[in-house]
């Protein structure tokens, strides 16, 4: 199978926001507990952070952390994660049927994040609580001092603002399963008021409210038009989520869902253009996608078991052991964000540790690298600077999610300063080798690299025990031609191809 690409220095799509290699933590399952606070542990420092765990994280070089939630934030009180551990009450989630002891907050968290080498994306409680809450919280994280909620911060022990410029306005409040759901009138005027009230603190502070839930919402896209019209000059932008599925063990149709997912972007993208222009507006606001993933392999049993248990205390949940065809999955919907790097300018990883992610942890014991853990660290470190607009011709199939699915899923990023052009492409073929013509215009190559991940059993996954089952490895499918590249990409393969300029 042969492809034809062409990658030109003057059709760029956008500079790439580092924020679109973002990460997500919420009080679910193990994600906290066990996951990046272990105290005991044989690697917890003095605060019972696992270095292990913060040694991966910074390997991965994600520049966010969305924290706390997710559902879990619709009914926190974030003042139970402050003060004195022995003081702090023990509350009953509602998201997880589980119990929260509210040994980790926003100090813990804090400090978390500054030694994992990430900034902190916050989230505020639109479910349960509101306004004031709201502003009492970004009062207590990010205001110098001499008040109510930065004196108490400093009593706490942490003197200094944190200085947090990033906070989401809820969470997914369209879905009937959120604590506090609203319609979007209602939803969009308390967004508002509140956004006005955070911009009172503080008027460069980037806010994000929230859109649909996915593309499936019965509300859907009229959700984002109504939140938008009400929030407009308020927000910078608008939160998308979206989970992939293989229930059926199709790995074409599985594949093909990034097509869905292109789809979701560009709607949204024409609803903000619609209201920016109905608003007689100037402001851009763009999107943060900031729940994705791959989210199937555990979910239905795990919705069962949450009916009949009894409020355990950081249970195993949503504990995804990812395999090698999940892989591909997670390449080509980072390629998705990169060819949309115009309009995504944040998306987060969910979740980070344990729960749906790309990092494992055994209580006591190791900690692991799951397979989507690679295409992720590798887009992370090398999808820096500036997006391409590739013309690509490819033979394509049809599927159910789109017609005229691509054989091969490819995104470009050129990193003026590195002086890099790297290619991120999947061959989606179960079969044939994609042979591809990379024509390079106004760039001069003078070497390249191929790094693969490859395994012949699409269900090979790393565990405890074999954890470099799926790892990236040395290819020898790129070379330099004459005025381009010539690659060949094995079947169902996810490949990264650096030339040096």
């Amino acid at each position: 199978m042969k492809a034809r690409i062409t990658a030109s220095a003057a059709y760029a799509v956008a500079d790439i926001d580092k924020r679109l290699y973002g990460s997500f933590l919420e009080h679910l399952g193990r994600a906290v507990y066990t996951g990046i606070y272990e105290p005991g542990h044989p690697t917890a420092d003095g605060s019972g952070m696992r270095r292990d765990v913060i040694d991966l994280v910074r390997e991965l070089d994600t520049p966010i952390c969305r924290y706390p939630g997710g559902n879990f934030v619709s009914a926190y009180n974030w003042e139970d994660g402050i003060g004195p551990k022995e003081g702090r009450p023990r509350r009953l989630d509602l998201a997880w049927r589980t119990t929260e002891p509210n040994l980790v907050g926003i100090h813990e968290f804090a400090d978390w994040a500054a030694k994992a080498g990430t900034d902190m994306m916050l989230a505020v409680n639109l479910g349960s609580r509101g306004l004031d809450e709201a502003r009492a919280f970004v009062e207590y994280v990010n205001h110098p001092g001499g008040s109510h909620w930065s004196d108490l911060r400093a009593k706490n022990g942490r003197k200094d603002p944190w200085n947090c410029r990033l906070w989401c306005l809820g969470n997914e409040m369209d879905g009937p399963w959120q604590v506090g759901h609203k319609s979007a009138a209602e939803y969009g005027h308390l967004a508002n008021e509140t956004a006005k009230a955070l911009r009172g603190l503080d008027p460069t502070l980037e806010l994000v409210v929230c859109g649909s839930s996915h593309s499936n919402m019965p509300t859907y896209p009229q959700w984002e038009a109504t939140v938008l019209e009400a929030t407009y000059d308020q927000v910078d932008y608008i939160s998308l989520h979206m989970y992939f599925e293989n229930y059926e063990k199709n790995t074409a149709e599985y594949l093909a869902l990034p097509a869905k997912l292109d789809r979701y972007i560009g709607t949204v993208a024409g609803i903000i253009d619609f209201v920016k222009a109905k608003s007689r507006s100037k402001r851009d606001v763009k999107i943060s996608f900031d729940e994705w993933n791959v989210w199937y392999h555990e979910r239905k049993q795990d919705a069962e078991r949450m009916k009949s248990w009894d409020w355990p205390e950081a249970p195993r949940l949503l504990e995804d052991i990812y395999n090698f065809e999940d892989v591909l999955q997670v390449g080509c919907i980072i390629n998705t964000f990169i060819r949309r790097a115009d309009v995504v300018r944040i998306a987060c990883i969910a979740q980070l540790v344990n729960v749906i992610a790309p990092i494992m942890t055994e209580p006591g014991g190791p900690a692991w690298r799951q397979t989507i853990y690679w295409p992720f660290m590798l887009a992370s470190k090398h999808g820096r600077g500036t997006a391409l607009d590739l013309a690509v011709e490819v033979p394509t199939y049809n599927a159910s999610a789109a017609d005229r699915v691509p054989w091969l899923d490819i995104a470009g990023v050129h990193d003026g300063d590195a002086g890099t052009l790297t290619f991120f492409a999947v061959n989606r073929h179960a079969s044939e080798t994609m042979e591809a013509e990379v024509s390079l215009h106004r760039f001069a190559a003078k070497g390249v690299e191929h790094t693969i991940i490859r395994h012949d059993d699409l269900e090979a996954r790393n565990t405890k025990d074999h954890p470099d089952r799926v790892v990236p490895r040395a290819g020898s499918g790129a070379r330099l031609e004459s005025g381009g590249l010539a690659l060949a990409l094995p079947p169902l393969s996810y490949s990264m191809v650096r030339v040096t300029l």
